[in-house]
């Protein structure tokens, strides 16, 4: 198994909360293998300059604009490397790990599941299982006094390692 490099974001809210997708998340995602989008992109523009950098996945969130809903899913499971990643918008919960996000991943049968939504980043392993929520990128710190963030989702023959990059 050959290690696999994903860059992995949500939220980017463009043009709604920011104009630009961060310099820092295009350096590092020049040197991804494919990017995971949890939602949230509004505009299908976003995805466009993503994919000049790397393949994108993405799922629709609730604030994408019709063209987004329409060509991504609410929820999608892919086999990258002999694993299972499902991707969701919203799983539930403001509080950090949330019953919904437990029973979806269960039900799937997930190695790991990436999610967005609430802007906090999320990075928990439980019962053999990662859960990852990069937060945003373009999060204002006000109101929400969250750092703005993305993630890197690393697979390979010795597992899974993420790390949430703060901005």
């Amino acid at each position: 198994m050959v290690e696999r490099v994903l860059g992995v974001i949500s939220d980017t809210h463009i043009p709604t909360r920011a104009k630009k997708i961060p310099r820092k998340v295009l350096d590092q995602f020049s040197a991804v293998d494919l990017i995971l989008h949890a939602g949230d992109v509004v505009t299908i523009d976003v995805i466009d300059e993503l994919s000049e950098l790397a393949p994108v996945e993405a799922v629709a969130g609730n604030m994408d604009y019709p063209d987004v809903r329409s060509k991504f899913p609410e929820f999608r499971v892919l086999e990258i490397e002999g694993r299972r990643i499902g991707i969701k918008h919203d799983t539930g919960s403001y509080l950090g790990l949330s019953e919904s996000a437990r029973w979806l991943a269960a039900e799937n049968k997930l190695d790991v599941l990436v999610f967005g939504h609430t802007h906090r980043q999320l990075l928990e392993r439980e019962e053999g299982r990662l859960y990852l929520n990069p937060g945003s990128p373009t999060n204002p710190i006000p109101p929400f006094f969250i750092r703005p963030s993305f993630a890197v989702l690393k697979i390979g023959e010795e597992g899974i390692e993420a790390e949430i990059i703060t901005i």
